[in-house]
């Protein structure tokens, strides 16, 4: 049996042997066939590099550049928006080689093709960073970055080494920094070129003088701010080796102060340490002038205090020692002369607690003799109180005494017994006061109370309640 492959069902937008040619269907609209042509040409592209020549720079207030990019025989738009353009390192203008990194599409507003740029540099770059990553990544297997190779800056240098160009704008501003913080310390300059042809193998020489001459305690390697061409130099195998070299052989500690924070060349990963900046590099290696005197001045004060507790030790042990050897009389002498020393100051002491305390008590009775008011009158003012006070119990008891006859009177009014004794009796049965001769059975047994005892009784007849 011939075993056939399962059938497929053709998309209405390809013929049935696959190929993408126009199928019955109803006519496609312009912005079906634009998007259509964007996810082709996304899906058969990822991100490139292309190199032309920028031409109808635009940049727009939204901060997005509008460009295209062009060579002898054609040019092709594009778009770099703000978050991206805010990344590139230099302002584009009309004629200058680049290389951009983009992702080929279409702006379906228009139907235009374009590139959608990520990333842009000078043309030329690539090879620069190529070759960078490469003598990186040898140099590193090679253990030049090796954390263990790294030494400590010396707390206080005697004297300090600088390679740069004497035209340097960076050398004024190390100079600068060093004379306001470390005026003491003693400068070598090793100078070099730093920029263009030749600058890499003069760096190198100039290295090779201050590890032979070996003369300084710090090294800076120092140049200002500039492209990656300008910082080239710093980047060549030459100008690592013979910063590996100095750290090999000397006891010299390197400072890599090359471009600014964002600038990392080759020399910064081969050095001791890496500073920002220049400036950075020279404050890093020198000690505050400043905080050097203040802690002098503290540890002048701290042995100060030091001596002056021991010399007061000492003081104290020669007195103590003094005393020991004293003879027995001169002894005996001293502690009679203190004993009458202290009796005296004793007996003073007794004399002037005496004085104080006839003081008190004098002020005291004199104190009470004014205080204390006339007997007579105060027993006067006892009686007509005393009087006040009963002629007001007596009204009290009086008030009281009318208010209990007053209640009594009606609490009679209220009392049953009263009731009783007009002829009238009240009926209980089983603990209850019949009101209602309906409650009662013939043959209950009442209890029956009248105004002097009770009795008891058993119902024989029972009367409905009065006709009306």
């Amino acid at each position: 049996m011939v075993s056939h492959p399962p059938a497929t069902t053709p998309s209405p937008d390809t013929a049935p042997d696959g190929d993408f040619r126009p199928v019955a269907r109803a006519p496609w609209t312009v912005s079906e066939v634009n998007q259509r042509a964007r996810k082709l040409i996304e899906a058969h592209f990822e991100l490139i590099w292309v190199t032309g020549e920028l031409s109808n720079v635009t940049r727009a207030a939204s901060g997005h550049w509008y460009f295209s990019l062009k060579d002898d025989a054609a040019q092709v738009r594009c778009v770099m928006f703000r978050h991206r353009a805010a990344g590139v390192g230099f302002v584009p203008e009309n004629g200058l080689q680049v290389e951009v990194r983009a992702l080929p599409s279409m702006y379906e507003a228009r139907g235009e093709f374009q590139l959608g740029v990520e990333t842009m540099r000078r043309a030329g770059l690539g090879a620069l960073f190529e070759r960078y990553e490469r003598l990186k990544a040898a140099l590193r297997a090679e253990g030049l970055f090796d954390a263990d190779r790294k030494r400590p800056l010396p707390a206080f240098p005697r004297r300090i080494g600088i390679v740069t160009s004497l035209a340097a704008a960076a050398l004024q501003d190390v100079l600068t920094t060093l004379k306001r913080r470390a005026p003491m310390i003693g400068l070598v300059i090793y100078p070099s070129a730093v920029q263009g042809a030749g600058a890499a193998a003069e760096l190198a020489a100039a290295l090779d003088r201050a590890r032979e001459r070996c003369e300084v305690d710090v090294l800076l390697l120092c140049r200002g701010g500039g492209s990656i061409e300008d910082l080239w130099s710093f980047n060549e195998e030459i100008v690592a080796r013979a910063l590996a070299r100095v750290m090999a052989e000397t006891g010299i500690v390197v400072v890599s102060g090359v471009g600014h924070e964002s600038d990392v060349t080759i020399a910064d990963f081969v050095a001791d340490h890496r500073a920002p900046t220049p400036t950075g590099a020279a404050e890093l290696v020198s000690p505050d002038r400043a905080e050097l005197a203040l802690g002098a001045a503290a540890a002048r004060q701290a042995l100060t205090r030091a001596l002056r507790r021991r010399l007061e030790q000492h003081m104290q042990a020669i007195d103590s020692a003094r005393q020991r050897l004293l003879s027995p009389a001169e002894r005996l002498a001293r502690e009679a002369l203190k004993m009458q020393w202290m009796a005296g100051r004793l007996q003073h002491a007794a004399r002037s607690q005496l004085a104080d305390a006839r003081n008190r008590w004098s002020a005291a009775r004199e104190h009470l003799a004014g205080a204390a008011p006339p007997v007579s009158t105060l027993r006067a003012q006892s009686q007509g109180r005393l009087q006040q006070l009963q002629q007001a119990m007596r009204h009290a008891l009086s008030r009281a005494q009318q208010r209990h006859v007053a209640a009594r009177a009606a609490l009679g009014h209220l009392d049953p017994r009263l009731v009783l004794s007009r002829g009238y009796a009240i009926v209980e049965h089983c603990g209850d006061i019949v009101r209602d001769t309906a409650s009662l059975e013939t043959g209950d047994e009442v209890e029956v109370r009248v105004a002097v005892g009770a009795f008891a009784a058993k119902v024989t007849r029972r009367d409905g309640p009065p006709s009306a």
